[in-house]
């Protein structure tokens, strides 16, 4: 298993995005370790109306400049969601991570959810994250570390399409397509 490096995520989050699908995310619990193939991620760019760090600069801006392969984790509607710092030197970026398909602790990713249905487990951006029980305890955290409570992982198995569309749930949209998919994979958010 090797973890992602720094560089990857220092480029552009466009690109970051697209190149997270199909790799693994893992959660360290305790002695556990669940996991998932991110199918699904949304880039958010400098000058992006529709970042957090420009509506809430005082509070957000310092994250997203901060070590690219970060995480900040934030609430909205009672969903804790799950961006990464993904930007060029001296720019502002960042991806979120909107759906994962189950691999590994999928009855332990029930439980967090309290779902029967793995199909409707995590093909959601609050779905994922709460499956994996990633709270806000864990903003903050250097995924390009090995032993990390949470990271993201190489995964050089799976070969697929790649499809994109405009962001889910952002009001003042980039007119360039931001959200990119692996292309019917059944754990992909329905818009």
């Amino acid at each position: 298993m090797k973890t992602l490096t720094r560089k990857f995520y220092e480029r552009d989050p466009v690109q970051v995005a697209k190149d997270l699908l199909g790799k693994i995310i893992l959660r360290r619990i305790n002695h556990e370790r669940i996991s998932g193939r991110i199918v699904e991620a949304e880039a958010y760019v400098e000058n992006d109306i529709a970042s957090k760090a420009l509506r809430r600069r005082k509070i957000f801006s310092q994250l997203t400049w901060q070590d690219c392969g970060t995480t900040f984790i934030y609430m909205v509607h009672g969903n804790w969601l799950l961006n990464i710092m993904a930007h060029p030197k001296g720019s502002i970026g960042s991806v979120l991570v909107r759906a994962i398909e189950p691999i590994k602790g999928i009855e332990t990713m029930k439980k967090n959810r309290n779902v029967g249905d793995q199909r409707n487990l995590t093909n959601g951006s609050g779905k994922s994250i709460k499956a994996l029980a990633i709270t806000k305890e864990l903003n903050k955290t250097d995924g390009t570390r090995r032993d990390a409570k949470l990271a993201i992982i190489e995964d050089s198995a799976s070969t697929f399409d790649i499809c994109s569309s405009n962001r889910i749930g952002v009001t003042h949209d980039l007119p360039q397509e931001l959200r990119f998919f692996i292309k019917a994979n059944k754990y992909v958010s329905e818009p």
